[in-house]
This record gives C-alpha cells, structure tokens and sequence, in this order.
C-alpha cells in the first residue's frame, strides 16, 4: 500500500478561523492557585497574565512581568463555560480566554475587587492587539468579560477592569461620548425607555436577555452591563446614564 501524500498546492479557500471572541477573566486566586487551576483536569485557558507583586509569583523565581500560554490557540479552552453572545452559546468553541491574576472575592454577599497592577495591564494590551491583529474575525463587540457571556453567573474580570483605557488602545467596544449624552438629555426629559425597548436593545448588542422576564433577572443583566460600561456604580438598577451608555453603543455599532 502507497503511503497516503498530504498535498496543499490546492489547498482550500473556503474556510476560516474557529475564533470570534477574545474573553477575559480573573482568576480570583493567587499565582500558585491559578497555575494549579488552569493546568488541572477541569477548567483551562489560552493564557495567564501573573500579578508581578504576587508573593507566590516571586517565590516561584519570576520577577519581571511574564504571560504564560497554557492553551495552544487552534484549541479549545474550558474557561466560558455555560455561555452566551448573539447567536452563539458554549463559548469555548470559538473564542480566546485570558486568565488574569486577581485577588478578587465575594463573602457574606459582598464583592472586593482589588485594582490590576499597571504592569499586567500594558501585557493585557500587547496580548489583546496581537490577538486581534491575527484574528480580524473578532469584532470589537465580541471582545468581552466573563461576566458579559455568562450573565448573573459571573463577575469577572470586574469593574476595576480597563475597558476604555483598552478601547482606546484598538480593543474593545466603547460608546461615544456626544451620542451618549444626546441620550442621556433626551431621558432625563422623557423618561428611560420601556423596559421592552430596553430588552431590545440588549438584546440587539449581544446580552443573553433569556433570563430578565423576572426582576432578578433584569437585574443581573443591567449589573452585567454596567460592569463593562458603567463600572463606577454596577448596582444593577437601570438608570439614565446606564440606559443612555446602553442606547449609544447599539447607535454606534448596530444602527
């Protein structure tokens, strides 16, 4: 039998990348914890970015900032989870999860979320922009938080995360600022919209609205949201400010 020749001088061109999203997390654990996490059987990432003033980082022999790549990118990682963005579920399929080292947590019903360090925010960028250069499938709306994909589940990467320093760097989607305050005029005289206009509106940037016919569930979406682009408060109450950052972005990319 003849040796099967594996032969690409005519190769296809009808195909693409599996990636579409570029999701970020923290770890909520040190160093040691999130390398013993991340290379264990049950959860996984393409990437970790360490915290440089982690003691268990430094006794590990580590002083300068380093990004470890624990996942080959043509695979996937388990880190989305239960997930959802427009059409598409089980996130891990199709996207880029980075871990980031952070100390946040959640006790007695209170969230704590420790700033990142500057160092892990210029690597966050240089990964990020590598990442999109290489993958221009991945839209600015589809550069996401945990907790934008996996709605009332979960928080991270948080409301300390740099999304507009970020969006300012090419990553990411930021609303801009003469749109929202069109909108936020135009509510503070007429209201916020009815909440079926609101839903619409979620809907129509990405958020999974299956879940917010209920009070708590509206209110985990808007708390969500507000993580990514409202973090100064993320109280999960729909107010004007919220409602005019949620109508300025659908404006700017989705009009």
């Amino acid at each position: 039998m003849k040796p099967i020749i594996y032969n690409k001088h005519h190769a296809t061109q009808s195909s693409n990348s599996r990636v579409r999203f570029l999701i970020f997390h923290y770890t909520a654990g040190n160093f040691s914890s999130s390398v013993n996490a991340l290379t264990g059987p049950n959860v996984s990432a393409h990437y970790l970015v360490p915290d440089i003033t982690d003691p268990s980082y430094l006794n590990a022999g580590y002083t300068g900032q380093e990004v470890f790549s624990l996942v080959d990118e043509t695979k996937r990682a388990w880190h989305a989870g239960v997930s959802q963005w427009g059409n598409r579920s089980s996130l891990n399929d199709t996207s880029i999860g980075v871990e980031i080292v952070n100390l946040a947590t959640f006790s007695q019903g209170v969230f704590n979320f420790p700033p990142y360090q500057p160092e892990q925010i210029v690597a966050i960028e240089q990964l990020a922009v590598n990442i999109l250069e290489r993958y221009p499938d991945i839209s600015p709306t589809h550069v996401l938080g945990h907790s934008d994909v996996a709605v009332g589940r979960k928080s991270d990467p948080g409301p300390k995360f740099p999304w507009h320093a970020l969006y300012l760097k090419g990553i990411g989607a930021w609303f801009d600022d003469a749109t929202r305050d069109a909108y936020l005029q135009q509510y503070n005289e007429t209201g916020i919209p009815a909440r079926t206009e609101l839903l619409k509106q979620f809907k129509t940037y990405g958020y999974d609205v299956s879940n917010a016919s209920t009070e708590q569930g509206f209110t985990q979406l808007v708390r969500a949201f507000q993580l990514h682009f409202r973090p100064e408060t993320y109280d999960g109450i729909m107010d004007v400010q919220t409602a005019a950052n949620l109508a300025a972005l659908v404006r700017k990319y989705f009009a």
